[in-house]
Formats: C-alpha cells, structure tokens, sequence
C-alpha cells in the first residue's frame, strides 16, 4: 500500500491498460455550456467589459441581478443520451472515457452529500457522473473523473466584485448576497481593486483545502475510477511566487495515496492513474504527466497525457473546430512519443453533440477501423519518427504541421513497426531511411493488403497502391525478421 509521500508514490507503475489505450475521450460539460460561449465563462462574465460579461449582461442581465448561480439553474440536459453517445465515442476509437466531476465553478455534476449545489439538486435533475459511469462499463471502457476545484476557492473571489463604471456603478455583484457564500466561498481575502489581477489558481486556506479533500474522497470511494484528472498542478503544491513559505503538498500526496490504495483494494494491484500537470520529475513521478493542448519533442521515458479539444473546452459558438485529420496529426504525434491522447468533445447545454461534431467522430470511426491496430496496444519504436517536420511545443499552441511525403512517424508492436504517411506521396513510392541494419520479412498497407517493396543499402522502399485506404494518414506494417 501506498503512504502519502513523494518517496512511497515515486513507486508508481503505469497500469498497462491505459498504456494501450491511446486515445480517450472526455466530457468537460457543465453550467457553463449553457450560454454556449466558452471557458471560464462563469468567471469571466464578471469581468467587466469582457466579451463573457457583455454577452451575459446582454442576454440575461447584470451579474448583479443575474448571477452565475441562476445560470447554473438553465442547465437541463434534457437531449442528453450517454449511451448512445458511448457507444459512438467507442467506435470513433476511444478506449477510455472520462467525465467531468466539478469544474473551478463549484458546481458538482454529481450527488454529493458534502455539497448541494450539483446537477440532481440544481438544473438537470439527474447524477451526471454515475449515468456516464453506467454507459462506460457498458461499453468495458475505463472510467475516469477529472477535477478543477483546487482553483475555485481564488477564481470565484470576482463575484464579490462590482463594476466601475456605467449604470451599475458601485453596485456589488451575486456573490456578495449572504444566502451565495457557501457556493461563492468566503474568500474575500483573494479581492484586489482590480479584479482581472488575482490570482485565480491557488488558496492557502486550511478549511478550504480540506474540503477539496474530502470530496477527493467522496469522488474516490463513490465512483471507484480508473482514472484521476486534476486540472493543474498536484495540490496545492503552486503557491503564488510573491509570497513566502514552502509549497504545501500534503492534500495532494494524502489524495492520490488514498486513490491508489482503493484500486489495490479492489483488483489486488493497482490500476488507478492519476494525472497532473506539474511537469517537475519529483511532482509528475507520483502518476501521469499531462500536458494541455501541447507536445513532447521525444520518446518520454514513462507514459504522459495530453488533453486537448476539438474547439474551446466548453461549447463555444465562435469557436473553429479542429478537422479529423488535424486530431489524427496529433493522435499520431503523441503515440508515437510514449503519450496518450485525451479528447474534449464539445456538448451543447442539452447534452447533444451538433453535425460537425458527430461528423468528426464518424471520420475518426472509419480511421480506427483501417489504422487502428498501428495505435492501440502499442509501444514506441527505437525513435518516433523520421523526416524534417515536427509540431510546435509552444504553450496551448496546435498548429497544423505542413508534413512532406518524407514525414513518417513509428510505432510498435512485437516485431511489427508501424509507419504513418504523414506526407502525401507525389508518386506511388515511399522511401524511409530508419531501418538500416534491419532484416525485414513483409510490408503491408493497412487497409489494402500487401506491398511490392525492396531494401537495398538500407534504404526502405515501398509502392504504394493505385487507391489508398483512407483519405486522412496511411499506414505502413513493416514486419521485421
């Protein structure tokens, strides 16, 4: 069993299932889809003069009247069919799924006896959390949960604000009203003159950080997950740099310890990841790295996540999506790394996904089906690629990567390695350069069969077919003697 130490969880091994994942995909819905016009709306509608705060101000009046609280109470979900939606994540080719237990708005998408304001007491009248639960085993994917309340004691310190100027001059916003404090929270001592300089991520309040705990417990020992996300880094480990003392890590370390003993528990070895996104050896060692909507330039030595969506986390109006092919990119990318790819797909306030999005699912369906087997239970290769194009490891930035006909990018399984075409071939032939000193027994194209290929010199080369399988990125089995 583990203790809640840096020492005793430094003993932390990847369970294989997730190793073999690869790809999942995650449910960030809440309150704040309701006005379907992006993240930290909640925070930012009081933010004055904000694109969030005028669209609230606008659409459903001044947060002094209409608070965040009252929009939670929209929230209906009433298209919301997670079976159905399970099992088209399982054929898009998720193998895991996580869902989104409370965000920084203190708002729990699942009955919580600690605290009343969650989707069965408030808006939806249903337990979020254990009706994605019940479609996930149904479908014998891994279950997940991911948590952001460690920021919510700090982010919401602007609902005890007020505008400066126009008709509501002076006058304080919802989250001054007594009857509000407790979700709000009494955290006054996080109010600056201006608001937008806060510090929205950590708290040193003792009560406040031993009921994020407890309901870490709650979470734990309610829904048994597989999976533990926590949006930031291992708390409450950051503190803001301008103040003094040490970071404080015990919350943290008691949390995950408990997390990982409950799974031992249960299977007799433990199978609970938790991830975190402190990238410190010492801090990511106790479970998974994730890194948000970025990359690893190399094979990591150990599993990491990477969380990213298809548009804004939330369902966002404004928002371009990313095309199939651009989430296959990035797919690739990462497994071929060591990584794991988690996807945010978009819900609309009533729980249904629109046409561009079930359209995107569907290609990434038909993808799985002919490349599938290069991505699932696989292991990196001797280096992840070859070819003069990498992806931009710039923070929160996915650009498109302009790849060459000589891009590939490897993976592995027993003696088969598995190349992606990232490129589009100008001819019918492929030529790699990363299997010197190799003896290779076959090539096969995914999808089409056997390839006329020759080795000479060390120089692999392959004929591609008349018509290739998928229009998105082929895929090359290279079997090696």
């Amino acid at each position: 069993m583990f203790q809640p130490s840096f020492e005793s969880l430094s003993h932390y091994v990847c369970p294989d299932w997730f190793r073999d994942a690869k790809f999942g995909i995650w449910s960030h819905w809440g309150p704040q889809s309701v006005p379907m016009y992006g993240d930290w709306y909640a925070r930012n509608m009081y933010l004055e003069g904000s694109d969030q705060y005028l669209y609230h101000l606008r659409h459903y009046g001044h947060p002094s009247e209409f608070g965040y609280l009252d929009l939670c109470g929209l929230w209906r979900a009433e298209n919301w069919d997670p079976a159905e939606l399970m099992s088209l994540y399982r054929r898009a080719g998720a193998r895991y799924f996580v869902a989104q237990a409370t965000h920084h708005d203190h708002f729990f998408n699942y009955d919580s006896a600690l605290h009343p304001y969650n989707s069965v007491r408030i808006g939806p009248g249903r337990d979020i959390c254990a009706e994605w639960q019940q479609a996930a085993r149904a479908e014998n994917l891994p279950f997940g949960l991911s948590e952001h309340l460690g920021a919510s004691f700090s982010w919401w310190a602007v609902t005890k604000g007020h505008d400066r100027t126009g008709p509501f001059a002076g006058v304080p916003y919802d989250g001054t009203w007594p009857g509000r404090r407790d979700f709000y929270h009494p955290n006054e001592e996080h109010v600056a003159p201006d608001m937008r300089h806060v510090d929205p991520w950590y708290t040193k309040n003792e009560r406040f950080r031993s009921f994020w705990l407890d309901v870490m417990h709650e979470l734990i020992d309610r829904f048994h997950p597989d999976l533990l996300y926590t949006d930031g880094a291992l708390p409450f480990g950051r503190i803001r740099e301008d103040e003094p003392g040490a970071p404080d890590f015990r919350y943290g370390l008691e949390a995950v310890s408990c997390f990982y003993n409950d799974s031992i528990r249960r299977h007799g070895s433990n199978q609970a990841v938790y991830t975190q996104k402190d990238p410190r050896a010492r801090i990511h060692s106790v479970g998974v790295l994730d890194i948000e909507k970025s990359q690893l330039p190399d094979i990591a030595s150990s599993p990491w996540q990477t969380d990213t969506c298809i548009g804004n986390w939330f369902y966002d109006v404004r928002q371009r999506f990313k095309t199939p092919g651009h989430v296959i990119d990035i797919l690739i990318d990462v497994v071929s790394k060591n990584g794991t790819l988690l996807l945010n797909v978009l819900q609309k306030p009533d729980g249904s996904i629109d046409a561009e999005t079930r359209w995107l699912l569907e290609e990434l369906a038909g993808w799985f089906r002919i490349a599938g087997e290069a991505i699932h239970g696989t292991r990196p290769w001797e280096r992840y690629g070859e070819g003069p194009s990498t992806v931009l490891i710039e923070g929160f930035r996915e650009d498109e990567v302009a790849w060459t006909e000589t891009d590939f990018r490897f993976t592995c399984r027993g003696s088969t390695v598995y190349a992606f075409v990232m490129g589009e071939p100008e001819g019918r032939a492929l030529v790699l350069q990363s299997f010197r000193g190799k003896d290779i027994a076959a090539v096969r194209l995914l999808g089409a069969g056997d390839c006329r290929w020759q080795s000479f010199a060390g120089i692999l080369t392959v004929e591609l077919p008349g018509r290739l399988p998928t229009p998105y990125r082929n895929v090359l089995a290279i079997e090696l003697a």
